[in-house]
Parts: structure tokens; sequence; C-alpha cells
């Protein structure tokens, strides 16, 4: 199974709505093992990682107020990809395509006034 990222709008009654994903499938967040290997990781977590360590334990929703914080940690985590990799070359790849996968989402997240799922 893959984890994948998508945007949400809240609608007059509270109820949280997916938009459309990209067709592009630019929706990969990573693989199931990178709830605990890559975003869960004592290394993500070292680097001061908040947000994206909950999908050690289940899904990740971002809500509207914390996307901006949620980007923060993205733009943390991308300027460390190696060091979340491991140091291997084709990882760090991986860890860099899957995190502007989930920072797009994110922008698009913010000029609609919604929030983040990654599950």
């Amino acid at each position: 199974m893959t984890l994948t990222v998508h945007t949400f709008i809240y609608d007059e009654n509270c109820q949280s709505h997916l938009l459309d994903d990209a067709e592009d499938g630019s929706d990969m967040a990573g693989t199931e093992a990178c709830r605990t290997t890559l975003w869960g990781s004592e290394a993500a977590r070292a680097l001061g990682a908040r947000f994206l360590p909950e999908l050690a334990t289940g899904n990740l929703h971002v809500e509207p107020e914390d996307v901006d914080d949620f980007l923060e940690e993205c733009e943390l985590l991308h300027r460390n990809a190696a060091r979340l990799a491991g140091g291997g070359g084709d990882r760090r790849d991986y860890v860099v395509a899957r995190l502007a996968n989930i920072t797009a989402a994110a922008l698009r997240a913010r000029a609609v006034g919604g929030g983040v799922l990654v599950w």
C-alpha cells in the first residue's frame, strides 16, 4: 500500500471534502513503511518535525490554521533530505520527490483556506 496526500476544505457544515487530486500521480507520499522508516523516524524527530511523525501511529490531518507551520516543517525536512535518507543518493531523490508532493498539496491547501490529509 502507499501513502497519499490530499488537500481538503470544510463546507459550511464543517464537513471535510477532498479536492480533486493532481492527475500526474503527484499525490504519492511514500510507501506504507515510510510511516515509521521516514516520516516517523528518529532522524525526522531529531530535526524537530512534529506533523509528519504523526504518521507513525495514524493518519495525518493538518488543519487549515496549521498549514503555514506544516510548510515550514516540509522545508526543514527538504533541506535535510540526505540526512533523512541515511546518505543514500537514490533514497535522497525519493525523499525529495515525496516532499515535493506533500509541499504542493500544502500550497494548494493554503491557497483555498483548506488543510492537508496524508493517509
